[in-house]
């Protein structure tokens, strides 16, 4: 299967990054947002938060147009797309949330599994003011903008899911390539007993190592965001739901997506991988690989993603100016 034949070459991949990577001290000095009011890291942003089921979401949102959600992965927040969302703003309105139970969002009791994330993430953008939006999603993010885009098909216009195959649809054919997949997916209390506060950054920063530019990711915020142990148990919630998330998407496969779907995959991680997964659920995939980039799309490649979103979420005019870019087109 082309999955598996993706997997050996992340399991490889991964071996490699552990071997031969380490952490660049001067890529981490740090970044101090606040959770509410004016952002610091570029000019027109400003933080809020919005009441949802369970609690309250936090979002970013700057520039004026057509919404596009931004959704994280883990172990990370909203911060991984500060870099790509001036350029998306210039067209649009950038909207960048932190998923639910992390970043500065509210910690709510249950609801991990990613139709009720989606459902959550659906009740903030419509109270911020959009009926309609475009989605971008990375790892956890995907699987979340996946869920909102097939329960509310009308109401997502286009849709990019970055780096990871489907809960149902390929993403186990990972857990055994890294142990941090069953680690975090083990039932409370092992992995809150087993980790604490000064273990996040040997835990995380192995993840970051395994980046194929691990000096490109800023990884204090990220350590401080899951210094809270509450906050590293929303994170695992989100991995022990992926036995129902799995049950969940082969029970609706038969809603395949109708909106355009872009599928990112890193050059040196997943490649054209993701689009083969989506390809199961949805009728319009378009692939596309991320050159020097390893599974921190966003941060890693920055330019090649705000470029490729920017002419998928363009235009229907817009022409690729480079070949990388052809799998972008609108």
């Amino acid at each position: 299967m082309r999955l598996g034949r993706v997997a050996l070459s992340v399991f490889v991949a991964l071996v490699m990054a552990l071997l031969t990577t380490t952490a660049s001290a001067d890529a981490n000095m740090g970044i101090d947002e606040p959770s509410e009011g004016p952002a610091k890291f570029a000019p027109g942003f400003v933080h809020g938060k919005v009441a949802v089921e369970g609690g309250t979401v936090h979002y970013v949102r700057g520039g004026s147009g057509p919404a596009i959600v931004l959704l994280h992965g883990w172990p990370a927040t909203w911060l991984m797309w500060r870099t790509v969302m001036p350029d998306l703003a210039r067209e649009h309105t950038v909207i960048a949330i932190d998923l639910p139970g992390l970043g500065d969002s509210s910690i709510p009791a249950a609801g991990y599994d990613k139709a009720t994330t989606a459902r959550r993430i659906h009740e903030a953008v419509k109270k911020l003011g959009f009926t309609q939006a475009a989605l971008i999603g990375h790892d956890l993010g995907a699987l979340v903008a996946y869920a909102y885009a097939r329960d509310f098909p009308t109401e997502v216009t286009r849709l990019a899911v970055i780096e990871t195959p489907l809960a149902g649809f390929g993403l186990e054919e990972l857990y055994g390539l890294s142990w941090h997949f069953r680690f975090n997916m083990s039932p409370a209390p092992i992995p809150e007993r087993i980790m604490d506060n000064d273990d996040v950054s040997t835990y995380l920063g192995m993840m970051y190592d395994l980046a194929h530019r691990p000096e490109a990711i800023e990884r204090e915020p990220y350590f401080k965001a899951y210094s809270d142990p509450a906050r590293r148990t929303a994170g695992y919630g989100y991995y022990r739901a992926f036995a129902a998330d799995a049950e969940n998407n082969k029970a609706n496969a038969a809603k395949r997506l109708p909106m355009p779907v872009l599928a990112l995959g890193g050059q040196y991680s997943f490649g054209t991988g993701v689009a083969d997964s989506f390809r199961l659920v949805a009728n319009d995939v378009r692939a596309a690989v991320v050159p020097d980039s390893g599974h921190y799309v966003p941060e890693e490649n920055p330019r090649f993603t705000s470029d490729c979103a920017n002419l998928f979420f363009g235009p229907r005019t817009g022409t690729p100016q480079q070949p990388e870019l052809a799998g972008c087109a609108p």
